[in-house]
C-alpha cells in the first residue's frame, strides 16, 4: 500500500514544499498532484500522477504538453481519475494554454511570416487535427480579426477560397493570411497546401484582395508557402 500525502515527510508533500521553497522545486507529478488532490487506498495522489504522465506517447517523456490534447476518456483510464479529476486536469491545462495567448490581438501589425508564426505557434504546434486560421488585415497590415476556419483530421484542414475570401470581404480586409498546423510535426508544405495558395490567390487577386501569406505551423518550426510561389504568373494569368 502506498504512503498517503498526509504520512509523507512535510518536505516532499507537494503542498507544503511549494509554500516553503517555492513551485519551481516541484516534480511534473508534484503539480499534478496538487491538482488531483487525492489519492486511494492502493496509489497517493502523486503516483496516481506518475501513472498520468506515462499517457505520454512523446519521445519526450518530461514535455507535459500532450496533457493540451487528452480526452477525459484517456485520463479515466488511470485507476484514481475519476470524471471529475480528469475535467480539472483539462481545465487547468486549457487555463495554461490561454496564457499564452496574446491579450489583444487586435491592433498587432505584422510585419513578416515569423510575427504570424509566433503568435500562434503555441496554439497550433501540439494539435492533433489540422486547424486553418484565417488572419484578416487592415491597409497597413495591423489585424482586424483572427478566424478560425476549418477544422480538419490528422492530414488537411479542408479549406475553400470562396470561405476564405467571403470573411476578408464581411470586415472590408483588404489583405490576408493563411495559417494551418500540420500534426505530423513537419511544417513542410504539402502538394495540397501548394494548390489551395494557388486556388485562393486568383480568387483573390479578381477582388482586389491580397493574399500576403500561407504558413504552416508545426512543431518542428514554420514555414512560408509564399516564398515558393511565384506571385506575378499568379496576376498574370
Amino acid at each position: 500500500m502506498a504512503l498517503k500525502m498526509k504520512e509523507l515527510p512535510l518536505s516532499e508533500r507537494p503542498y507544503e514544499k511549494l509554500e516553503i521553497y517555492g513551485v519551481k522545486k516541484l516534480s511534473n507529478s508534484e503539480l499534478l498532484a496538487i491538482i488531483i488532490k487525492t489519492g486511494t487506498k492502493e496509489d497517493s495522489a502523486i503516483n496516481i500522477a506518475q501513472k498520468v504522465l506515462k499517457l505520454n506517447k512523446n519521445k519526450n517523456i518530461s514535455d507535459l504538453r500532450f496533457l493540451q490534447n487528452i480526452t477525459i476518456e484517456e485520463l479515466s483510464e488511470v485507476k484514481g481519475i475519476g470524471k471529475i479529476k480528469a475535467i480539472q486536469i483539462i481545465a487547468a491545462c486549457e487555463i495554461a494554454k490561454r496564457m499564452g495567448e496574446p491579450i489583444n490581438i487586435k491592433n498587432i501589425k505584422i510585419r513578416s511570416s515569423q510575427d504570424i508564426a509566433n503568435l500562434l505557434v503555441d496554439e497550433l504546434k501540439y494539435e492533433k487535427r489540422e486547424i486553418a486560421k484565417v488572419i484578416l488585415l487592415n491597409s497597413k497590415n495591423i489585424i482586424k480579426k483572427i478566424i478560425d476556419l476549418s477544422y480538419g483530421g490528422t492530414n488537411f484542414a479542408m479549406l475553400e477560397p470562396k470561405d476564405v475570401l467571403y470573411e476578408a470581404i464581411k470586415v472590408d480586409a483588404p489583405k490576408v493570411i493563411i495559417a494551418h498546423n500540420h500534426p505530423s510535426g513537419d511544417p513542410t508544405p504539402s502538394i495540397e497546401d501548394f494548390e489551395l495558395t494557388k486556388r485562393l490567390m486568383k480568387a483573390a487577386n479578381i477582388l482586389g484582395i491580397e493574399i500576403l501569406d500561407h504558413i504552416v505551423i508545426a512543431e518542428e518550426g514554420a514555414e512560408s508557402i509564399m516564398k515558393y510561389i511565384d506571385t506575378k504568373e499568379i496576376k498574370d494569368k
